[in-house]
C-alpha cells in the first residue's frame, strides 16, 4: 500500500530530515584518516538521540546500529566495526535512518577521507549528479521508470561506470521501507505513475568498474552485506523527497540553495 501525505506530514518529515542532514553535516569534521569506522557510529548515534531523534535503523530486521558504514569496495549495509581505521584514499558511506516524533528520514552521504584519487573523485561527483537528476524526474505525472533511465543513462552510457542493480531506493513513512520501490535503472514512460504527496528515497550505487555485486559476512556475525563483484570502489548518494505539486521537495537537504541550483 502507498500512502499519500497531507502538508502537514511532508513537514513533519522534512524536521526529521533536517536533524538527520546536521548528522551528515557534523560528519564532514570527524571523518579523517585515523578514526575508526565506529566513532562515526558513535557521533551519529550521538547526535540523533541528544536532538530528541531515535535511530531507527536500529532493530529493523534484526540490524544492532544506527548506521551502516561502507568503506571503498564495500557497497552498502556494512556494520560499523572498531578495528576498521580509516586511511587517506578511502571513500565511506555512511547510510542512517531518523525517526523524529513518529516521522521517518532516510539519506545516505559519501566522504572522501583524507585526499583521495582522481577516479574516486570523478565516482563521487558523477553518483552525486546521477541523485539530482534522478531527483529531476521525480514529478507529478512521471513514472518510476523516468527517474531510473535518467540515472542509468548517465552513469553508464555517459560515463562507463557501474549502475547497482539489485539494491534500490523506495518509498518511506510510516516505517522506513515502504512501497512503491525506486531502480535506478529503467525506461522512459514505464511503472508506477508519480503522484502528489508520495515520499520516496533516491538513491544510486555507482561502482567504478562492474555494476555486479557480491554479498559478504562481517566477521563473528551472520550480518550480510553488499561489496562490488570485482572489488572496485563504490559511492552511494540518498535523499528522502516528497513529490509535490510544485516538484520534488527535498527532505534531507544539507543545503537547500545548492539543491535549488540542480532542480
Amino acid at each position: 500500500m502507498i500512502t499519500l501525505k497531507s502538508n502537514r506530514e511532508i513537514e513533519k518529515m522534512a524536521a526529521s530530515g533536517a536533524l538527520l542532514a546536521n548528522v551528515h553535516k557534523g560528519l564532514r569534521d570527524i571523518i579523517k584518516p585515523g578514526i575508526s569506522s565506529w566513532e562515526i557510529e558513535a557521533f551519529a548515534r550521538d547526535y540523533i538521540e541528544s536532538h530528541g531523534g531515535v535511530a531507527s535503523q536500529i532493530g529493523f530486521n534484526g540490524y544492532k546500529y544506527a548506521t551502516c558504514v561502507s568503506v571503498n569496495e564495500e557497497i552498502a549495509h556494512a556494520v560499523p566495526r572498531k578495528n576498521l581505521i580509516l586511511k587517506s584514499g578511502d571513500i565511506v558511506k555512511v547510510d542512517m535512518c531518523v525517526e523524529l516524533d513518529g516521522f521517518q528520514s532516510d539519506s545516505c552521504w559519501s566522504y572522501a577521507v583524507g585526499k583521495v584519487s582522481d577516479d574516486i573523485q570523478r565516482l563521487m561527483d558523477v553518483t552525486h549528479k546521477a541523485l539530482y537528476l534522478g531527483i529531476d524526474q521525480a514529478r507529478v505525472g512521471n513514472r518510476i521508470g523516468d527517474i531510473g533511465y535518467a540515472i542509468q543513462q548517465y552513469v553508464e552510457t555517459e560515463n562507463k561506470m557501474g549502475d547497482v542493480r539489485s539494491l534500490i531506493g523506495h518509498g518511506i513513512q510510516p516505517t522506513i521501507h515502504e512501497q512503491p520501490s525506486i531502480p535506478h535503472f529503467g525506461e522512459k514512460g514505464r511503472g508506477l505513475r508519480l503522484r502528489e504527496g508520495m515520499t520516496i528515497t533516491i538513491e544510486p550505487m555507482v561502482n567504478l568498474g562492474t555494476w555486479k555485486i557480491v554479498s559478504r559476512v562481517v566477521d563473528n556475525d551472520t550480518w550480510e552485506y553488499y561489496a562490488s563483484a570485482d572489488n572496485s570502489p563504490s559511492a552511494q548518494y540518498e535523499h528522502t523527497l516528497a513529490i509535490t505539486a510544485d516538484g520534488p521537495k527535498i527532505l534531507t537537504s544539507q543545503d537547500p540553495e545548492f539543491d535549488a541550483t540542480y532542480l
